[in-house]
């Protein structure tokens, strides 16, 4: 499709460690970029660096000294894959273990027998990849070769099983600890990066599809687990729980907490709806009293792609099952109210970038849209890759990479 003048309007501050994304859905955890980019658009659209092959699954890139790594299929195995960002070249390649998951999906390959493919996203952090496989083993690798410096079996180590369509959570990182949960009945745990031990080991839930948040919220920094019971707060460096939120589960729940100042935003699929809590502070206890809750089929929800949140407004995919067509919302994050409603997007990522946000639609669309609750104001759009694209993506040092079941593409939006 060609592509149209954009516009992107974005904040001049920078991203931290010189504009890497280095885990899922950035440094902290929001899909927030914060770089200074290109202020229009070519007419064809955004120039196009490389394509890389990318075969099955939706892991994102994640984007950092160097490197863009990914998890794809190779064969019968899932395998973490890191390519020069620069160039697309493909640097090392590392296989994790069986590529076997509970189906759904669309891998890319003839007979598709190996489901939906990987769908955890990688952290690159001082020198090392983190990966957390389908099976929750937790490998640290070296960002250079590839090579295994530690692996962790977090079932064992923390007293769980697997799941249905088993893991796709991402090693969420703050500081010097992975924050991840063990499975069906194991624990909230926090891991030492360096060597593989366990810092803590706190309260036991059972595993949802959705990665863990840090954020700070009224002044405190915690963690946020979307687990089978709901929300779970906790202090990062002890694990000490400070507030639950109680969510309905049904078969899945795969799209991380949003947080809007003292306002916690969860939603899940299979008719199970959204809802927000407002988190209050006595002394040291923590509250989370519910604002509103929308259920059943028919309710706002998100499947699996995770919304961004500026200024008290919630934008992203809505929908559920409505693969092509599910629309692009806007919604107050305070009330549940929708401002607005544009239908062509399906469950695809976006990103917020300033006054902007771009989002990718599941057939591999780019588009940038205006983030305001006044309407919809598409901006530019572009055909970025083939394939199907039930994923976010990253945006570093100027470019934007993106991939589906297919293939890996880097954009230039930089202006150099």
């Amino acid at each position: 499709m060609p592509a149209a003048v954009g516009c992107l309007l974005l904040a001049s501050a920078t991203l931290a460690s010189g504009g890497d994304w280095a885990q899922y859905r950035g440094a902290n955890h929001d899909g927030i970029c914060t770089e200074e980019l290109l202020a229009t658009w070519p007419k064809k659209g955004p120039r196009i660096v490389w394509n890389a092959p990318t075969p099955g699954g939706f892991s994102c890139f994640s984007v950092g000294g160097g490197l863009a790594c990914t998890l794809v299929l190779n064969g019968d195995q899932e395998a973490c894959v890191a390519l020069n960002a620069a160039t697309g070249k493909q640097v090392w390649s590392v296989q994790l273990g069986s590529s076997k998951y509970d189906g759904g999906g669309d891998t890319g390959a003839k007979d598709n027998k190996g489901g939906d493919g990987p769908r955890s996203t990688p952290t690159i952090d001082g020198g090392r990849v983190y990966v957390l496989s389908a099976q929750l083993a937790l490998f640290c690798l070296d960002a250079k070769t590839g090579k295994e410096i530690w692996k962790k079996d977090l079932c064992q180590e923390l007293g769980g099983k697997m799941i249905r369509w088993q893991n796709a959570t991402s090693p969420v990182m703050d500081g010097d600890l992975i924050f991840v949960c063990g499975g069906d009945g194991g624990a909230l745990a926090a891991i030492n990066k360096k060597d593989g031990s366990v810092a803590w080991k706190g309260s036991t839930e059972t595993l949802t599809h959705a990665s863990p948040i840090v954020a700070t919220i009224l002044g405190v920094k915690q963690v946020i687990f979307f687990v089978k019971s709901g929300l779970v707060s906790v202090e990062p460096a002890t694990g000490k729980e400070l507030w639950r939120y109680a969510f309905s589960f049904k078969v899945s729940t795969a799209a991380s907490p949003v947080v809007s100042g003292d306002i916690v935003y969860c939603a899940a699929g299979y008719g199970v709806g959204s809802g927000a809590a407002k988190i209050a502070k006595s002394g040291d206890k923590f509250t989370a009293t519910e604002l509103w809750r929308k259920e059943g089929k028919e309710a706002l929800c998100n499947h699996w792609s995770t919304p961004v949140c500026k200024d008290g407004y919630l934008y992203g995919a809505f929908s559920f099952k409505q693969f092509g067509t599910g629309p692009l919302k806007c919604v107050e994050v305070a009330t549940g109210k929708e401002m607005w409603s544009k239908d062509g997007f399906g469950p695809g990522g976006v990103v917020l970038v300033g006054n902007n946000f771009l989002g990718l639609s599941d057939t591999g669309e780019l588009v940038l849209v205006e983030a305001s609750p006044e309407g919809y104001k598409e901006l530019g759009k572009f055909q970025a890759v083939q394939g199907k694209c039930w994923n976010t993506f990253a945006i570093s040092n100027g470019c934007v990479y993106v991939r589906s079941t297919k293939e890996g593409a880097c954009l230039n939006v930089s202006g150099r």
